[in-house]
Order: structure tokens, then sequence, then C-alpha cells
């Protein structure tokens, strides 16, 4: 042989950035279709203000920005975080998560590529603990809301917080299934007498959610197709979410909800193929995509059934963050011409 071998890798950090933005449109003009403008202005605000705090957080650090700026990351941890909130989010709440996002578990931490933590989960979890009352307000689905909400209207309501005339809170807003489920589960009914008083669910999941799920999971499968991410993860985590949430079901079918509706939830969907498989904060061995994917879903459905919040993909996405260094060290393979041990 003339040369050595190599294999020539025709992906670069804007290219896999742009084809994750393309895979995720599928779920944004679904989620749009079933729920409304609002996910669209929050979108375009929450791109707005991570290319802004990127920028800055760059030239404080004396950094180029152009570079860095045009290679998608901060766009990317912009719609996975806005992907993540009420769509009817106030305006200041998509600030203070950004902020956190890329000026503290970005940047903070060294930028692309140190980050220890996923930035979107950073931001949605501290938005979670600290304004719990703004995140439950989400956007009633369009087949069962009260009125329905125009473009105009919207921008309104997020950023100026007025609701239009004639038109009341609940009209509009709704709390999530799984918030409804452990809300009503709380107040000592059956998950049958749940489904029987609220008009919130639907074959599998919630009204609506159910197609933005199917949505996000093509994109993903996109993506997967395409090489940009493994199988490991993301079967791995559903997986670990239909184990746990089955098993728990077959315990006790009135108390604990099936596993399909635990995979229905959009959340479930985009965590696994767009959050979990996280190349910077996740595990990088084969085995430790697994084992990683496998405790992040037993967590989101433990977290979920007894923990203190409705949903617990972003906790148990960054808990899992916390153990990758470890994982990754006791799941290395073999080196190439090493004898096994």
């Amino acid at each position: 042989m003339a040369t050595s071998t190599h294999v020539l890798q025709k992906n670069s950090v804007s290219r896999v950035m742009l084809l994750v933005l393309a895979c995720l449109i599928p779920g944004i003009l679904t989620y749009a279709w079933q729920f409304g403008w609002g996910i669209v202005i929050n979108l375009v605000w929450a791109s707005i203000l991570a290319l802004s705090l990127e920028a800055l957080a760059l030239r404080l650090r004396n950094f180029p920005i152009k570079p860095f700026l045009s290679d998608g990351s901060a766009i990317v941890t912009a719609w996975l975080l806005a992907l993540s909130l009420p769509p009817l989010a106030p305006w200041w709440l998509t600030l203070v998560g950004m902020i956190f996002a890329i000026g503290v578990a970005k940047h903070l931490y060294g930028g692309l590529g140190q980050n220890i933590f996923n930035p979107a989960m950073v931001g949605f979890a501290v938005l979670i603990i600290s304004f719990p009352a703004q995140m439950t307000q989400w956007s009633a689905p369009l087949a069962i809301a009260g009125h329905h909400l125009g473009f105009v209207e919207s921008l309104a309501v997020i950023f100026g917080g007025g609701l239009p005339d004639g038109v009341a809170l609940d009209a509009i807003v709704s709390a999530t299934p799984l918030d409804t489920v452990r809300t009503g589960l709380m107040q000592q009914h059956t998950l049958g007498e749940i489904h029987s008083y609220s008009h919130i669910f639907g074959s599998l999941g919630g009204v609506g959610n159910e197609w933005v799920a199917a949505a996000y999971l093509a994109g993903g499968l996109t993506l997967w197709a395409l090489r940009i991410i493994s199988w490991h993860v993301p079967v791995a985590f559903l997986l670990g979410i239909w184990l746990t949430a089955g098993f728990l079901h077959w315990g006790d079918a009135g108390r604990y909800a099936a596993p399909w509706f635990q995979i229905a939830a959009p959340s479930a969907m985009l965590g696994a193929f767009f959050i979990a498989t996280d190349p910077v904060s996740g595990s990088t061995t084969p085995i430790g995509r697994l084992i990683f994917g496998l405790a992040a879903g037993f967590l989101t459905v433990i977290i979920r059934v007894f923990g203190g919040y409705p949903d617990g993909v972003a906790f148990s996405i960054l808990l899992m963050n916390l153990c990758v260094p470890l994982i990754d060290a006791y799941t290395q393979p073999r080196v190439f011409g090493e004898p096994r041990k």
C-alpha cells in the first residue's frame, strides 16, 4: 500500500446542524398545525436571542464571531429549547432560558464541544424550577380549544401578555396530558376516571400531541438514515421508557399509564432523537450509548410517575450527562491489535 488507509468524512459541524434543523421542520409544522402560531413565533424569538447571546459571548471571550455564529449550533439550541417550552410562553421566559443555555451551559464551560450538559435542557431545567406556573400554561390543541389565536393575537399574548377581549385564559391554554394524569392521580382518581372527564386524550396520547410525536419520529428516523445519529441512544431511550412504564402498568393499570401513552408524548420522541443523541454531552462508545439511553428512559418514567414534575426528559438526560465520563471509562472497546482480556 502506497499510503495509509483513511476514511473521509463529509460531515462538518455546520452540515450536521443544518440537517438537524431540517429534520425538526416536520415536527414544527405539525406543532403549528395542531396548536397554532405560538410555536413559530417562539422559535423565531429564541433564534434571535441565541444568535445575539452567542455573538456577545464570543466577543467577550475574544473569539472570532462569524465562524462560530454560522455553524448552526446556537440555532439548534434555540429550537430545542423553544420546542420544550409552552408555545405561548412570555418573551422574558425564553430570554431567561436562552441566557442559561448559551451563556452558562455552553460558554461558561468553554463553548462548542466543551459543554458537559445539554445546553437546551439546562435552560429548560432552570425555567421549570424557577417559574413553574408559567411553564404549565400550554396551548390547548386547536381541535378542542375554545378560541383560536391568529398570528397577531399570538404575538400580542407572547410580547404583550394581554388576552383578546372576551377570551378567558382557559379557552386557549390547558394542562398537558402528562400533567393532567399526574394531577388526577394526586386527587385519588384512577386513569379510567381521568380519561372519562378530560377531552385532552386521544387514541394513544394527547389530542394533537400524537401527531407531533409522529412527526418527530419521522424526522429522527431521517437523521438515522442520513447517519447523523446512530440507532443506539434512541432505541435504548424508548426501550427504557417502554419497559419501565410497562412494568408499572402491569403491576397497577389503574394508577400507572400504559407504555404507549408515555411514548406518545412529544417530549419522548424529541428527547430520543434530538436531545439524548447530542454527541458532545452524551456517551461516545456503542455500549455506553445503550447504557445512557436505557438509564435515561428509566429515569424519565420514574420522574414522571414519582417526581415533582409532570415530565422527566430534561432531568433524566442532565443526570445521565453527569454519568457520561464514568460510562465511557468502563465501556471502552478493545484497542485494535490488543489481546482480549
